[in-house]
């Protein structure tokens, strides 16, 4: 099969949806399709064995390091050339609208994949736009031959826009790198100053506006612990600020970040636009209770009170009261940790793309009706 994937985001830029699309080419590759990634801003030419278009983008004022797509006649000509059996429209926006009416005029197929709440986004810098993205991005998901949605609260969102063919498509883990195995005690020590006691605390994540980080400092001062922030960001400055008795550790990969996962006693996750929250779920694989807000994604992830804590964001104190809660019972924080990992196994990103390509690139290649659109 020859896959052609139009992202809203690749390499240099690392985030959700380039995790996401990295794991999904690395499993095309290894099963043998040919695959072609467009995306925007400068950056790698090839990835692997699959090469890289680079289009035309520009920087967000708010967010400098994030290229945003903008129209291209090269994705038209990329396509044409590549002669893909399906079109793959990663989290699509901007440059995923250019990818959706290129593959339209030339007669392809296309699954489009929801990922990011971009009016939730839009939110967070100050700009009131929630009619005019809703419109947008109902109207991109209408056209596409399928939608996928990561989490329920997403079919919901997108079913009132007037999506039709949702189905649910979730993302896998990296079994073979989250893992339990990976705790290490004498990061632990490291982090608590050699006060093993101390219950460390930890978010690992983007540090940014939409990912309400700010809250962090509600937990910031619960008796007996250390918090530990794992990432980067443009809000990482004044967070150090806010946060003076923080360990920051900055972005961390591979085995690094896995360490660092394993080596946290509670995890927690203070974003409440998450279409799914890939964090959690690696927490979990890594054997770390987790608290996170009772909206989204991490409601289809989290079963409260069995394998974690989901708190009320509307309730100001219910963020503390929840962490606070599980920092005081190591017994409980046990259980929740391997019942959670006993959901994440099977997860495999191997077995997510594998029922991608076998159910819905199938399910659209060769649908009656499809025809090129001027």
């Amino acid at each position: 099969m020859r896959v052609a994937i139009v992202t809203e985001s690749f390499f240099p830029q690392v985030n959700g949806v380039t995790n996401t699309v990295r794991h999904t080419v690395d499993r095309l590759l290894e099963t043998g399709h040919e695959t072609l990634v467009v995306a925007p801003g400068p950056g790698l030419g090839s990835y692997r064995t699959a090469r890289v278009v680079r289009t035309r983008s520009v920087a967000l004022p708010a967010y400098r390091s994030f290229a945003l797509g903008l129209p291209d006649a090269e994705v038209e000509r990329a396509l044409a050339a590549f002669r893909p059996d399906v079109v793959h429209l990663a989290s699509p926006i901007a440059l995923g609208a250019v990818g959706l009416r290129a593959a339209r005029r030339l007669g392809v197929p296309t699954v489009a994949v929801y990922q990011t709440d971009i009016a939730a986004f839009a939110r967070q810098y100050g700009i009131p736009a929630d009619t005019a993205i809703g419109r947008w991005v109902g109207r991109i998901h209408r056209r596409a031959s399928r939608t996928l949605v990561p989490s329920t609260s997403s079919y919901t969102q997108l079913e009132a826009l007037g999506v039709a063919d949702l189905h649910l498509w979730r993302r896998g883990v990296s079994l073979d790198l989250f893992d339990p195995r990976y705790r290490s005690p004498q990061l632990h020590d490291h982090w608590t100053r050699c006060h093993p006691e101390h219950v460390v605390v930890g978010y690992v994540g983007r540090l940014a506006a939409e990912k309400q980080v700010r809250r962090l400092t509600e937990i910031a001062s619960i008796p007996g612990t250390r918090l530990v922030v794992v990432g980067d960001g443009p809000a990482r400055r004044s967070l150090e600020r806010r946060l003076p008795q923080a360990k920051f550790t900055g972005m961390l990969r591979g085995t690094d970040l896995a360490r660092a996962f394993a080596s946290l006693d509670v995890f927690v996750h203070t974003g409440e636009a998450e279409t799914f929250c890939q964090t959690v779920q690696e927490a979990q694989a890594s054997g770390v209770p987790v608290v996170a807000p009772a909206v989204g994604g991490p409601l289809d992830l989290v079963d409260h009170g069995r394998t974690g804590l989901l708190y009320d964001p509307s309730d100001r104190k219910s963020f503390r009261r929840a962490v606070s809660g599980l920092v005081a019972d190591p017994s409980l924080r046990q259980a929740f940790a391997a019942r959670a990992l006993d959901t994440v196994t099977g997860r495999s990103w191997a077995s997510v793309v594998d029922e991608l390509v076998h159910v819905h690139y199938a399910g659209v290649i060769g649908s009656p009706g499809l025809r090129a659109v001027a």
